[in-house]
């Protein structure tokens, strides 16, 4: 079972790859790019990936095993060292901008990747230390309410109009982005005040976590300023951009087209049908699971090393990078997947 564990080592692909893009400083800065969003989805489209879920017994021995927890823990200096990294490099101001914007482009991969969906990963654990594990990865891409949203708006309303990062079938990823990055926020600021209503407490104070997460990160914007000046603060500002627009792509193809039916005045409950789901292996490695997302909503508790495949759920066609490609082009992402929208229950 340990030699099971060290297979997400190859997460790790992903941070060596950016490095190597930002300190390049030349043309070989767009290497990340390449290799997420054209390697990868390229080998994807030549497997299918496994099925087979872990007997009761192995999903025990891995709950319990810590090295999957150290594996995750990891993302955390790493993501910082990156960014630190990052930061640096960019602001040699006899870099063209070519060159910087692959190194801009690299870091965003970074964010998304390590950064938010570790973030996702680790938000949903129940122990202090994790949860501000959590908060730091988000904090690099400036996302620090997708905590309170994720956790507790998201879960709740996931595959219904209420919930902004579902999208709706004949909805253009475009106009997804618009309505989910506003959604999103102004959620986490109403789910806050809800809170803080309920027991008592002011909303324009630190009680909220929201605001403190507003200043926790024009704290760091300032810091960046100080440091290293304008021009590298606005090259932060569009990594960072970068990184949670691949979190909203993920969004829009997680869910796409797929509806809860209500019964009186509550939505059915969350069932693996209900989320795209996707066994591609390298996806799987590399995002920690995270594309059998089906079995992450029907037990968002369940760590990622035991999550499950289930016959029912709705299969993507091809691995979250090549699903990512194909939402940026609407009328192909209609045709492809509109049908297997219709097709579901049938």
């Amino acid at each position: 079972m340990r030699v099971r564990a060290l297979k997400y080592l190859l997460v790790y692909i992903i941070p060596a790859v950016v490095i190597f893009s930002i300190g390049s400083r030349n043309m070989w800065s767009y290497t990340a790019v390449i290799f997420i969003f054209g390697i990868l989805p390229f080998f994807e489209i030549f497997t299918r990936g496994s099925t087979r879920n872990l007997a009761k017994v192995e999903e025990e021995v891995a709950k319990q095993d810590v090295l999957y927890d150290i594996l995750l823990w990891l993302l955390v200096p790493v993501q910082y060292a990156t960014m630190v990294y990052f930061l640096f490099c960019i602001s040699e101001e006899s870099l063209s901008f070519p060159v910087k914007l692959g190194m801009m482009l690299a870091f965003g991969m970074s964010c998304g990747i390590l950064g938010i969906n570790g973030a996702h990963e680790l938000g949903h654990r129940h122990t202090w230390y994790e949860q501000l594990m959590s908060k730091m990865l988000l904090l690099t891409s400036l996302y620090m309410h997708f905590f309170i949203e994720h956790n507790r708006g998201h879960h709740k309303n996931v595959s219904t109009d209420d919930d902004p990062a579902s999208a709706r079938k004949g909805e253009n990823v475009y106009a997804f982005y618009l309505r989910t990055v506003a959604g999103s926020w102004l959620s986490a600021w109403h789910l806050e005040r809800s809170r803080l209503e309920k027991k008592g407490l002011p909303v324009l104070s630190l009680h909220n976590e929201m605001l403190r997460f507003q200043l926790i990160q024009l704290a760091l914007l300032a810091a960046i300023y100080l440091i290293f000046g304008w021009a590298t603060l606005l090259w932060f500002i569009a990594g960072a951009t970068v990184g949670f627009m691949l979190l909203e792509t993920v969004n829009y193809i997680e869910h796409y087209g797929l509806r809860r039916e209500k019964k009186g005045e509550a939505y059915e409950r969350v069932m693996p049908v209900h989320s795209w789901n996707s066994n591609h292996p390298l996806g799987r490695l590399i995002l920690l699971e995270l594309s059998r997302h089906s079995d992450h909503h029907y037990l968002a508790s369940r760590k990622y090393q035991v999550l499950r495949h289930f016959d029912e759920s709705p299969q993507m066609p091809t691995g979250y990078p090549g699903m990512m490609l194909l939402a940026l082009l609407p009328p192909l992402w209609f045709r492809v997947m509109d049908p297997r929208v219709e097709s579901i229950g049938k």
